[in-house]
């Protein structure tokens, strides 16, 4: 199945993931100008209000930039909603979007009918996260368009199925767009992802060190310093199970090689859970594809890292079959 005609202004085959706390404006302006989807979490713009500025800024920047650059205009952006329940703007936030007529939604942590419905009514498309094949068939079957696979390494709340054997089991049955997620920091990782069957690469972990993105120096130098062996998998800071980078644990004055196991059942997005740091502001989601990240670049500039490695991998990947 082809691509919605939305992807068609694509450079290169990327969603910039949403970032909590991370993503604003800025970044995903600078990421869409670079021809890849950009996208912030609706939760980002507080108080609820500085949403509609938000979109009405990047909706503003991204017809100017159109307008002076016809024969290479910018990627769409997207808008990420938590449709858990504990989300009390949910509705506030979808009522906004609407007004925008945002062309693509991302929704994580449940899957909804109501929320598939409203987008759709304004021609927008929805693609949701999920950690493995079950929760696929759930939000395909309540009218996801598409499905984000966050697959073993990703950052943030990530599962821990391989990207081979997650791709595999859902391009068995699902033909529809997919946007393939975990440890993708590369141009080749992209080509890798597509070679498995993705339509897309969903990128988080590098463009936290981008100039563009909401993080503190240390946060960014953390990234640009890490590699896999720094990410920790835990459930302790939200309830739910996330990969986060082990400087930040450190700092947070915890051991992460004896991290207790948090009650699922209380999950709280905002908190440390059983820690005075907070999930997202100091304990940093991060994922273990960063070792490719080795200094602080524009996201425009990252941009083009990745489609230079991109091409010189399909150039070998050309090699090879011919």
């Amino acid at each position: 199945m082809a691509l919605p005609s939305l992807f068609d202004n694509l450079r290169l085959p990327v969603i910039g993931a949403p970032l909590f706390i991370i993503s604003g404006p800025e970044l995903v302006i600078a990421q869409c100008k670079a021809g890849i989807v950009g996208s912030f979490p609706a939760l980002n713009a507080r108080p609820q209000s500085q949403l509609d500025e938000w979109i009405h800024q990047i909706t503003e920047e991204l017809a100017a930039y159109n307008r002076d650059n016809p024969d290479q205009p910018s990627a769409p952006f997207a808008v990420n909603q938590i449709v858990h329940r504990s989300n009390n703007r949910l509705y506030e936030d979808m009522e906004t979007c609407a007004k925008w007529k945002v062309p693509l939604m991302i929704t994580s942590l449940g899957a909804r009918v109501e929320i598939n419905d409203a987008a759709h009514e304004w021609g927008g498309i929805v693609l949701h996260d999920v950690i493995n094949d079950r929760y696929a068939h759930k939000a395909i079957e309540k009218g996801a368009d598409g499905l984000i696979p966050v697959a073993a390494g990703a950052g943030g709340h990530a599962g821990t199925t391989s990207p081979f054997a997650l791709m595999q089991e859902i391009r068995a049955w699902f033909d529809g767009p997919v946007a393939l997620s975990g440890s993708i920091a590369s141009g080749a990782a992209v080509l890798s992802a597509q070679s498995m069957g993705a339509d897309l690469a969903y990128i988080g972990s590098a463009f936290i060190s981008t100039k563009e993105a909401r993080a503190n120096d240390d946060y960014k130098q953390g990234i640009v310093d890490g590699k896999a062996d720094d990410i920790v998998y835990s459930n302790l800071f939200t309830g739910v199970h996330g990969n986060y980078l082990k400087k930040s644990i450190v700092n947070a004055g915890l051991d992460p090689n004896n991290l207790p196991e948090s009650d699922p059942s209380k999950m709280n997005f905002g908190s440390g859970g059983n820690t005075d740091a907070k999930a997202w502001k100091d304990i940093w989601g991060c994922g273990q594809g960063i070792g490719n990240i080795d200094e602080v670049l524009s996201a425009g500039d990252l941009v083009a890292k990745f489609k230079r490695e991109y091409d010189k991998a399909l150039e070998r990947i050309k090699g090879l079959a011919g």
